[in-house]
C-alpha cells in the first residue's frame, strides 16, 4: 500500500521531457520545508492505495510516461517496487526526488531527475553528495534558483563536482515569481555555463494556485 495524494494526468512541465503527456503519481508526505514549496499540500493528505489500484488508474489514462513525484515519493518504502513492476510492463517511468535520500537502490531503467536543494530553500544542508555518485549520465540534476546567491551556490556545487562533464542535463530553474528568468539566462550566458535554463511550463498554461491536467 501506499499513500497516494493524487494521481492525474497532464503534460511535462519541467526537464528535458517538459511538454509531453505523462500520468503523475503524486506520493504524500515530505521530509523537507523548502521555502518556495508548491505542492504543501501533499505533506500530510492522501489515502493508501495498493500497487494494484494505481496500476489500473494508470492504465486508465493510457500514456506512456508515468512519474513518480510528492512530497518526497522516496520516503515510502514500498515506491521502488512498484516503479519496477512499471517498468517491467513496458511504461517509461521518471521519479523527481529531492537529494535527501538515498538513491542507490532504485532500478537502473528509472528516469531520475534530483532536485538538489539551494540554501535559499532553507533545505540544502539536507542534500546528500554522494547522490551524485548514483546517477546515470542520463539522469537529471535540477537546481531551482531564488537569487544571485543562490546561482553562484549552485554553480559552485556544479564545478567542484564536474557535474556538466559526468551528466547529460543539468537543469536550472528560477523560483517561478521569485527570480526573473532573464536574469537567470544573463547569468548563464555570461559565465558560459554548460546547463539548460528551464521554466515551469504547466505554470504559464493554467493558473500557479490550479491544479492542472485531468
Amino acid at each position: 500500500m501506499l499513500k497516494i495524494n493524487e494521481i492525474f494526468k497532464s503534460i511535462q512541465g519541467e526537464s528535458t521531457y517538459a511538454g509531453l503527456p505523462c500520468t503523475f503519481v503524486r506520493l504524500a508526505g515530505c521530509n523537507l520545508r523548502c521555502t518556495y514549496c508548491d505542492t504543501n499540500y501533499a505533506y500530510y493528505n492522501g489515502r493508501d492505495l495498493s500497487d494494484e489500484d494505481i496500476i489500473t488508474k494508470i492504465e486508465e489514462y493510457g500514456v506512456k510516461h508515468v512519474e513518480f513525484t510528492g512530497g518526497e515519493p522516496l520516503l515510502q518504502e514500498e515506491t521502488p517496487q512498484l516503479i519496477k513492476t512499471l517498468l517491467d510492463t513496458g511504461y517509461e517511468v521518471l521519479i523527481e526526488t529531492n537529494g535527501s535520500i538515498c538513491i542507490g537502490c532504485l532500478d537502473k531503467r528509472l528516469n531520475i531527475i534530483m532536485d538538489y536543494k539551494t540554501p535559499k530553500s532553507g533545505m540544502s544542508e539536507r542534500m546528500r553528495p554522494k547522490n551524485f555518485e548514483f546517477l546515470k549520465r542520463t539522469d537529471q540534476i535540477k537546481f531551482v534558483l531564488m537569487d544571485e546567491s543562490d546561482y553562484i551556490w549552485a554553480k559552485d556545487v556544479i564545478n567542484g563536482n564536474k557535474l556538466t562533464e559526468k551528466f547529460d542535463n543539468v537543469l536550472m530553474s528560477p523560483a517561478y515569481g521569485v527570480l526573473s528568468p532573464k536574469s537567470l539566462v544573463h547569468w548563464v550566458l555570461s559565465d558560459n555555463l554548460q546547463v539548460r535554463v528551464q521554466l515551469q511550463i504547466h505554470k504559464y498554461i493554467w493558473a500557479p494556485d490550479e491544479r492542472e491536467g485531468i
